[in-house]
């Protein structure tokens, strides 16, 4: 049988690398802590050392308040029973504040105010964690395309649970937090929408979505393999290209008669995965604020086509129905 190189069969050991001094203002590094061959078997075998610093530091506690803020009040919802607790984690949440209060702070913190707390230090948490990555990328010399990756998932996280609400004017536009009750918000919200399937900017989210997976695996299969000539060794393959890299571009010029370069092909992924939460976020941001029911929307525009009558009468096309 071939070798197919699907999982790691030779792990490299050595001396631990601390990796390239610190410049001035910097923290010290913790580790590295040695090495693990289960880790080996999914990438580098050495663990650590792990710069965490002011930022992460910070980052973490707020991420620890906004898990404690949540957890508590899901508790508290039954009695503080660790049983039940475990047997119903799934469906507990941490509700936004109601209709009444609009977008305001001033909010009971039983009716709310907590979920607005949590919100704040999850918020500070994930920004300064991507302040971290982008401080690292340049104090290595790197780019800053992770940075910026994540900021594009950020968005819509601040669409979701903040942008939105505000230019709704309330507050419970916003997604509990929450495993189940957040996947019931997601289907009620479509559903009150019009279904978000007519919104062409979640088409375009599903669309890149499916298409970072599609290049993920073309790619990863690709450079295993051409493995055997030494094709993981990418960054040489992009500056003095081999057999790996002519034989990969070969093989998809002969299936479907064009090929991504070694290069290409991460500004492609890269692209891709981006554009998911970028559009995603856009959809989400006109949905209630531009356009309240996305499958009239489609109609109207030629998107879709329009069901055939059958006798019932929308209610809230009636006189006096509230608009």
């Amino acid at each position: 049988m071939a070798y197919q190189n699907i999982f790691t069969q030779v792990q490299l050991r050595g001396e631990l690398e601390a990796g390239v001094p610190l410049g001035p203002n910097n923290d010290a590094r913790f580790g590295p802590f040695g090495t693990s061959w289960l880790m080996g078997k999914l990438g580098g075998a050495q663990i650590g050392p792990v710069y965490l610093g002011k930022l992460g530091l910070a980052s973490l506690l707020c991420g620890f308040i906004a898990i404690e803020i949540m957890g508590l009040n899901m508790a508290a919802s039954v009695n503080w029973d660790p049983v039940q607790m475990v047997r119903q984690l799934f469906w507990l949440s941490l509700e936004p504040p109601s209709a009444k209060y609009g977008f305001t702070f001033d909010i009971p913190l039983a009716e709310g105010g907590w979920w607005i707390a949590a919100g704040g230090f999850l918020t500070a948490a994930i920004l300064l964690w991507w302040a971290r990555t982008y401080v690292r990328a340049k104090e290595l010399g790197m780019g800053t395309h992770v940075a910026w990756a994540f900021g594009s998932a950020i968005w819509l996280y601040l669409v979701l649970g903040f942008i939105r609400p505000m230019m709704m004017g309330s507050w419970a536009e916003a997604v509990p937090f929450g495993i189940f009750p957040h996947l019931d918000w997601t289907a009620a919200f479509s559903i009150r929408y019009g279904n978000l399937f007519y919104n062409p900017f979640h088409a375009l989210s599903i669309v890149f979505l499916y298409g970072s997976t599609l290049l993920f695996a073309m790619h990863g299969a690709t450079i295993l393999a051409v493995g055997r000539y030494g094709g993981e060794r990418e960054i040489e393959q992009i500056t003095d290209r081999g057999t790996a890299s002519e034989r990969a571009a070969l093989f998809w010029r002969w299936t479907m008669g064009w090929n991504a370069t070694m290069e290409s092909i991460h500004r492609w992924a890269w692209w891709f995965a981006v554009l998911t939460t970028l559009t995603g976020g856009i959809g989400i941001l006109l949905t209630g604020t531009v356009v309240d029911n996305w499958y009239l929307w489609a109609v109207q525009h030629g998107f879709a086509l329009e069901y055939p009558a059958t006798g019932v009468v929308d209610p809230a096309t009636l006189p006096g129905a509230p608009q």
